[in-house]
């Protein structure tokens, strides 16, 4: 159970951090996402991002 929390932990982290960078116009990949330059996904790959760290916290300490 830890292997699997730890790896949606850093699934949810790596996709957080996808979304915060489309969201804020860093990242322009794929070039015909809605997402881009928008920022309420930045909010939101935010939000996603400290989910993970979280999971990935609990994961380790169990």
């Amino acid at each position: 159970m830890r292997t699997v929390l730890a790896i949606v932990g850093v699934a949810a982290l790596l996709m957080g951090l996808l979304w915060i960078g489309q969201g804020t116009g860093l990242v322009h990949w794929p070039a015909s996402s809605f997402m881009l330059d928008q920022r309420p996904w930045a909010t939101r790959g935010a939000i996603l991002a400290v989910v993970g760290v979280a999971l990935i916290v609990f994961a380790r300490r169990r």
